[in-house]
Order: structure tokens, then C-alpha cells, then sequence
């Protein structure tokens, strides 16, 4: 479906399968696949070998996310076996967390201060901003690879020419992920070098938002709304601290660059978190933050459920978009006048490296020679629409009209001098 690198999926719906695809989900279609608890925790601790899971607040939460998933009769076997990898991946990593806050209790003194801190919609340019500060050499950012695996297995060599086993895992699931669903690539790139959320790290503690993306979770999204997130931001720092101790000594760059969408609904516990960070809160018309999050997610779902219900997909995240702007409008006031900055999606397209010049402004840090070098290497390197540009049908996928959507969010508007993109 493809135009002048214009993509336009017109089978979201009713998705008509590749041959890879149809034997993706043949082969997958006579397994069973366990999700419970101790399946999962067992796993975790034959990969690796240990079986302290410190605090144990974190099973209730566990629980909540395998009784939901497993009650989902929507999902499929290949659903199930994703979402079951994501639960064992995040109980190993917060096996090995454990271990090493046991055997060295001085990370708990590394210090994460002033961190940059990209805060916004999700499709609303905070992944470019983000990206494009993490080509900044002085800066330390969370590649996609390690936000997955953030320590390593133990006893487990580096392979030929020394590449991190973690790595490796990651590129094989990109490989993959490309094959099954690839326009995804043009959507939402998910290489290993990918700069990617802090967000991950609250995985093993079993928390977040994030699970919202991975499959329909209406119940874990009514316990994350009543639930204080700030413990589990402590954990992420508290994880943040242990990847800058791995790397001690090696002269590497310790101040952080961060970015989530959740944070726009969190406003006060990331604050309490990092008190002397520096923000910049990105806004975009949501319209197009909308559009663009569910035709994802429902060319996602082909490959993970038994049929794609784009009624469901529209009306769960129209819902989760307002609550994340009425979090923003309420909360935006909270953050230090003079280490934050509001960057709008227009003047950031128009000029990024003038916007990335006013926050490194806030921030204390130079624009040097060589940072712009780096800077518009990045640039250079990531043309806008290098994957193709994506051709949306609101109306037509997904039966719901741009007018009765910027009504919803008239209440933005009013607050934000957003620029409407334009919908047809």
C-alpha cells in the first residue's frame, strides 16, 4: 500500500496474513502456554540461578497482570507467549537487581543528579528529542538493549567480537519483529541502539503503565490510577544508580537523559523522584498522538489476537489520552519555572537544534563544537519519514470523526497553544 513512501495499512480490521505470518500463527496455535505465577518465577530463577526477589509487595501485582491476561480470551497463543517472555524477562532482571544491591550496598549512594528529563504524548516527538539529546557524547542514556537486560546473566560471555549476549537477544527479537510486523519499523523503531523509556526498569518491580501497550488491561489500569507510583519510581532511579556503577571507572558520561509519556500523569511522584531534574514537556495536537498510537497498536494486535477490535482500541486510548492531558494541565504548574521549557511540536520540527539549544540552556550545559557536531550527525543520519510516512483514516478504521475528538480535547487547547495538524 505504498506511495512516494506513504504507507497506508487499509487491512487493519480485517488483516489479510503473509505466508510468515499464517505459519507464525499455525505453529504457535497447538501450544500451551502457562501464565501464573510460579510457572514464571520458576523460570526466572532456572535462568538464572538465583532466587532472592527481595521486597515481595511486587506478586500481588504480578497476580493482577497474569488473572487479567489469562481471563483475555481475545488473545492468542503467540498474545500469550509475548506477554508471558515480557513477565519472565522482567522477573529475572529483578532477580539479578536484587543480587547485586545485596552484594553491593554502595550503589545505593550513587547520586543521579540533574537528570534531562523529556516528558509528553506518547508519537508527540519526545522519542526524536530524546534521541537526538543521547547523541550528545557527555550525556548518558538508556539504550533499548539495556533497558530489557539491565545486568547482566551471570557467568554468561561476551560473544565473537564481543558482543553482550543482551544485545544479541535484543537484535534477534528486532530481526523478528520486523519480519512478523513490518511496518512497525516505520512506526516505531525497536533496534537495540534504539534509545528507549526508564519506564522499562520499573518492569521488574512490576509496574507502570507499559503494560496498558502490551495487551488490553482495563484492571491494571484502574489499580496503577489508585496506587501511589512513587515507590515505583524509586526503584527505577534506584536501577538507574546500578547501570552507572557497572560502568564505573570507565570514564564514561553519568548524567542522565530520560524520557516517558507516563510521566505527564505523574507529574508530582517523578518531582518527589528527581527533585533537581530539568524538564522539557513536549506537546503535539492529540489528534494526531491518537490517530497515530492506535493504528499501531491495532497493526500490532493481527499477530497477538484472535480478531483486532478497533472500536475497543479507540475508545480505551481516547480515554487514556485525555487522562494523561488533564494530569498535564493540572500538574504542568508544579514544575520549576526555571528548569522547565514547553516544547511545541511545530517550532521543534521546524528547528530541533534551536529547541535542544534552549533546554541545554536550562540544563547548564554548553552547546559546544562538538556537541552540535554530534547533534546534527544525528539529524543527518534520522531523516523524518526515513522508514515512510504513515497515511491515517481516522474515520474510516476506527469510525470516530477529528471534530468530535478536538472536542474532547478542547480543554488542551485552551491551556496549550497547540497547533491543530490537519485531519480529514
Amino acid at each position: 500500500m505504498e506511495k512516494n513512501n506513504e504507507i497506508r495499512i487499509a487491512d487493519l480490521a480485517q488483516p489479510v496474513y503473509t505466508a510468515m505470518q499464517k505459519k507464525f500463527l499455525d505453529d504457535t496455535a497447538a501450544l500451551t502456554v502457562p501464565l501464573d505465577r510460579e510457572s514464571i518465577l520458576d523460570e526466572s530463577r532456572k535462568t538464572t540461578g538465583l532466587d532472592d526477589f527481595g521486597e515481595q509487595d511486587f506478586l500481588e501485582r504480578l497476580d493482577l497482570l497474569v488473572d487479567e491476561w489469562n481471563a483475555d480470551k481475545g488473545l492468542n497463543n503467540l498474545g500469550r507467549l509475548s506477554l508471558r517472555s515480557k513477565l519472565v524477562q522482567h522477573a529475572c532482571s529483578r532477580l539479578l537487581i536484587e543480587d547485586q544491591f545485596r552484594r553491593h550496598p554502595e550503589i545505593h549512594d550513587i547520586d543521579i543528579e540533574k537528570p534531562i528529563i523529556v516528558i509528553g504524548l506518547p508519537r508527540s516527538g519526545t522519542t526524536h528529542l530524546l534521541n537526538l539529546l543521547a547523541a550528545d557524547s557527555r550525556l548518558r542514556a538508556l539504550p533499548l538493549w539495556e533497558s530489557y537486560e539491565p545486568v547482566p546473566r551471570p557467568g554468561e560471555a561476551p560473544q565473537a567480537g564481543g558482543v553482550d549476549p543482551r544485545y544479541q537477544r535484543c537484535s534477534d527479537a528486532w530481526q523478528m519483529m520486523q519480519q512478523l510486523t513490518p511496518l512497525l519499523a516505520a512506526m516505531h523503531p525497536m533496534n537495540p541502539d534504539h534509545i528507549h523509556e526508564e519506564l522499562e526498569l520499573m518492569g521488574p518491580d512490576f509496574a507502570s503503565y507499559n503494560y496498558e501497550w502490551l495487551s488490553p488491561s482495563p484492571r491494571w489500569r484502574d489499580h496503577y490510577y489508585r496506587c501511589d507510583q512513587t515507590p515505583h519510581y524509586a526503584y527505577m532511579k534506584k536501577v538507574l544508580k546500578l547501570l552507572l556503577w557497572q560502568e564505573r571507572g570507565q570514564g564514561k558520561p553519568t548524567r542522565w537523559v530520560l524520557k516517558c509519556p507516563q510521566h505527564l500523569e505523574q507529574i508530582p511522584a517523578l518531582l518527589r523522584t528527581f527533585p533537581d531534574a530539568v524538564f522539557a514537556v513536549s506537546h503535539r495536537d492529540p489528534v494526531s498522538v491518537l490517530q497515530s498510537s492506535v493504528t499501531m497498536l491495532a497493526y500490532g494486535q493481527r499477530m497477538n489476537r484472535n480478531t483486532v477490535d478497533t472500536s475497543a482500541l479507540i475508545d480505551y486510548w481516547r480515554d487514556r489520552v485525555e487522562h494523561l492531558l488533564r494530569a498535564c494541565c493540572t500538574d504542568r504548574d508544579k514544575l520549576p519555572t526555571e528548569r522547565s521549557i514547553d516544547v511545541y511540536f511545530h517550532e521543534f520540527m521546524a528547528d530541533d537544534l534551536a529547541m535542544v539549544a534552549r533546554i541545554y540552556e536550562l540544563a547548564g550545559l554548553e552547546m559546544t563544537a562538538q556537541a552540535r557536531g554530534e547533534l546534527q550527525q544525528y539529524i543527518a543520519d534520522h531523516p523524518r519519514g526515513k522508514e515512510g510516512r504513515m497515511v491515517y483514516d481516522l474515520q474510516g478504521d476506527f469510525g470516530v470523526t477529528p471534530a468530535s475528538l478536538y472536542q474532547r480535547f478542547a480543554f488542551y487547547f485552551q491551556q496549550f497553544p497547540v497547533r491543530q495538524e490537519n485531519h480529514h
